[in-house]
Formats: structure tokens, sequence, C-alpha cells
């Protein structure tokens, strides 16, 4: 039975917020002689307006605040039974709202903890890879410094190896140190009779000074060194 009248005023009192049975059936009677709203009065199938089954859907074109509300708490408790699903996998979910809210706060201070543990474990890496780049870049300084102090031993050597050309000997043939090249070595006390006779060198045709180095043939401090006997 629908309700008699210009427009629907059942949806405009349904929107003002009306969901009393006796309200309804007063506004729906208008005079009209309708006996109650426990049928199918202004064309609900349920007499309580304020309490509709989970499967029944909304009448089309009717946007109540009823209707608002069950579908906000259909998708609330859709939300529940995901999160259920998610912290308990592989078990069937269960709506039980206050469970679910306890596990799903002991897991995110869980999670808070362990992401904690992780930032902290980060800052220490990170500490250390900067110790162990601070410790290679002083290795490789070290690094350049000895090779620089090993070429300039490696100079040194090289300069103290090659002798100048003022000492190195020219050696004549092997003939002329042999004993019956020269004639013996005669002191000066035995050739006093024989004023002609030279007296050899021990190598003849080579000077001995050269052979010898420089701070022996200096003589520029003999008289500090070596003073004259009184």
């Amino acid at each position: 039975m629908n309700c008699a009248g210009g427009g629907d005023p059942v949806e405009d009192f349904l929107i003002s917020g009306a969901v009393d049975d006796e309200d309804l059936a007063i506004f729906c009677d208008g005079g009209l002689g309708i006996e109650g709203v426990n049928g199918d009065a202004c064309g609900f199938e349920q007499s309580n307006l304020g309490k509709r089954g989970r499967d029944e859907p909304c009448s089309s074109g009717l946007k109540s605040k009823a209707c608002r509300e069950k579908m906000r708490r259909d998708k609330l408790n859709d939300r529940f039974l995901e999160l259920s699903s998610v912290m308990n996998p592989g078990k069937q979910a269960k709506l039980d709202k206050a469970n679910i809210l306890s596990d799903a706060a002991r897991m995110v201070a869980q999670l808070r903890g362990e992401a904690e543990k992780l930032k902290e474990s980060n800052e220490k890496l990170r500490e250390n890879i900067k110790d162990l780049k601070e410790e290679k870049n002083e290795l490789r300084e070290e690094k350049v410094r000895l090779k620089v102090e090993k070429d300039r031993l490696e100079q040194q050597v090289k300069a103290m190896s090659v002798a100048p050309t003022g000492y190195v000997p020219h050696l004549p043939h092997p003939a002329s140190y042999h004993p019956a090249a020269f004639a013996p070595f005669v002191p000066p006390q035995q050739a006093a009779g024989n004023k002609s006779a030279p007296i050899p060198a021990p190598f003849p045709g080579m000077a001995m000074w050269q052979w010898l180095p420089p701070t022996i043939v200096d003589t520029t401090q003999d008289p500090k060194l070596w003073p004259p006997n009184a």
C-alpha cells in the first residue's frame, strides 16, 4: 500500500530523521483510513525501519540516514575482517573487534620497536663506514709518502754507487805488473852512491792519488789533525 498525495512525503520524512513506526503510521495515514504499518506500509517489507536486515538492499532512490549508517557499518565490518585476515593469515577471520584491535595495537608496537632497532643499526653502520673511509684515506696518504721516500732513497743509492770520473782507474796491461817488468825497489840509503839510478814507482805509469777519496787527498786540515812534532 502506497501513500497518497503529491510527491513522496515518506521519503522527505525519513530524510528528516523519522524512523519510529507510530510517527510513520500517522504520517502515511494522512486521514485515508490506513489501519497500521505492520504490513506493507509505504512499500517497505519490514515494520521496523530502524533495523534492516544485513542482506536487504536499500530501496532504490532512497538515501536515508539509516541506509547510509548501514552501509558505513558494513564497510567497517569488512575492514575489520580484512585486518583480522592480515594479522592471522591462513585462519578463519572472526569479527571480534576488541581482540582485533588489541592484536593490531600489539603488532604495531612490535613493528615500531623493530624499526627503532633497525634505525640504530643503520646509524652504527654509517659510523663504521665513515671510520673506514677515513682510515682508507690515511693509508692512501701513507702509501704516497712511502713511495716518495722510496724514490728518494733509490736516488741516493744510485748517486753513491756511481763514482766520479776522476776515481775510475785506468788499468794498464797485466804484463806491466809483472816483477820482471821493472827493477826492484831500492831504498834511498843504498842508492846514495848511485845518484843516477831512479826510484821506480810500485805501479808505474799510474797516479795513486787519483784513486783516493777527496777527504784523504785534502790537506787543509792537516795542521789541526796532525800537529808538527816539537
